[in-house]
């Protein structure tokens, strides 16, 4: 246990945020997505849902806020307008930690193409479908 750091963030996922360096991206997905097939990295989040472990992420990670999207979610089926209520806690989690960083809806071989680009897919054991984000990270400034 660590002051101050969620401890969902365990040993692996902890040093994998401290290793990614700035424009690198973190998928988390839900149970059923392909996680070992997309991941170049995977970290496992077994037993634990998707919101709990978005938020502990964006607990420590900053967005990158040098491009206009840096957040982005998947979408049920093409419909780039259905929001499921995954979707809506994504936006609220999102919102709570980065409240000016939209979260981006992206079409299915849009999304897999980005995960499988991305530094780490965390999976989780979310049984909600469609439940997935990508995170960009950004930097920590220095003080003034």
């Amino acid at each position: 246990m660590l002051k101050g750091i969620d401890p969902i963030l365990g040993p692996e996922l902890l040093s994998t945020l401290r290793a990614m360096g700035h424009g690198d991206e973190i998928a988390i997905v839900d149970g059923n997505y392909p996680g070992v097939e997309h991941a170049r990295r995977l970290v496992r989040a077994d037993g634990l849902a998707l919101i709990p472990v978005l938020n502990a992420v964006l607990s420590v990670m900053p967005i990158d806020d040098f491009v206009p999207q840096a957040i982005f979610r998947s979408i049920v089926r093409n419909d780039m307008d259905k929001l499921d209520p995954v979707h809506a806690e994504i936006i609220d989690c999102c919102k709570a930690h980065e409240p000016e960083q939209p979260v981006v809806p992206l079409p299915g071989p849009d999304f897999y193409a980005r995960v499988k680009a991305a530094h780490t897919v965390v999976q989780t054991a979310e049984p909600r479908l469609y439940a997935n984000v990508i995170l960009r990270k950004g930097v920590i400034y220095p003080a003034t």
